[in-house]
């Protein structure tokens, strides 16, 4: 899908593929956008258009930017898991942008195995390796009530920042609005990657 230009690097981690997306990612990334569980801290479920549009979206944002989320399968079975990787908010809030953001979303049967943190440790690395971060530092950020991915960020070694706390500007209204913004610096991750 992204075949010109810049080529989507490849990362392998312990269990995991962090690799381009193909056509074939988007049947199950849409059973993955459609299950309420998975969405249960967005504002909706996706459609299957909804969802082969953010697949494009997706895979174009490494030609734009050198950097982006991978599509992440298990390397024993070659499953599609979802995806964990970089972004760079398009909406602006005082405090926070310009950022560069560690996500992840992973299909529900994927979940309690620890390949959350162990793909966007990786994805860690190479933000700190290979891009260009605002201030040197990789956020994430996540509804108050998200624990699980609060607990992902923990895992790899962000801290809660409260006092840049804010209220998601593309969902005005909506009952999740409040976000939580978890961050880490390069001298941070400099020494967690040390030891």
């Amino acid at each position: 899908m992204c075949e010109a230009g810049r080529v989507t690097p490849r990362i392998e981690t312990e269990r995991l593929l962090m690799r381009e997306w193909r056509e074939t990612d988007k049947q199950p990334y849409a059973l993955l956008n459609a299950d309420t569980d998975v969405m249960r801290h967005f504002p909706s479920t996706l459609s299957q258009d909804q969802s082969d549009e953010m697949v494009e979206r997706l895979a174009a944002a490494w030609e734009q930017r050198g950097y982006g989320l991978w599509a992440v399968e298990r390397v024993d079975t070659h499953q599609f898991v979802g995806f964990v990787g970089l972004s760079a908010p398009g909406w602006h809030v005082d405090g926070l942008t310009p950022c560069v953001e560690v996500g992840w979303r992973l299909a529900s049967q994927h979940w309690g195995h620890g390949f959350a943190p162990e793909a966007a440790a990786a994805a860690l690395r190479f933000a700190f390796e290979q891009v260009d971060l605002p201030n040197d530092e990789v956020v994430s950020f996540t509804t108050t009530e998200n624990h699980k991915s609060q607990r992902v960020m923990q895992k790899i070694g962000m801290t809660v920042d409260p006092a840049r706390e804010f209220d998601h500007p593309m969902t005005p209204g909506w009952a999740e609005q409040r976000h939580v913004v978890f961050c880490i610096d390069r001298p941070t991750w400099q020494a967690g990657v040390a030891r």
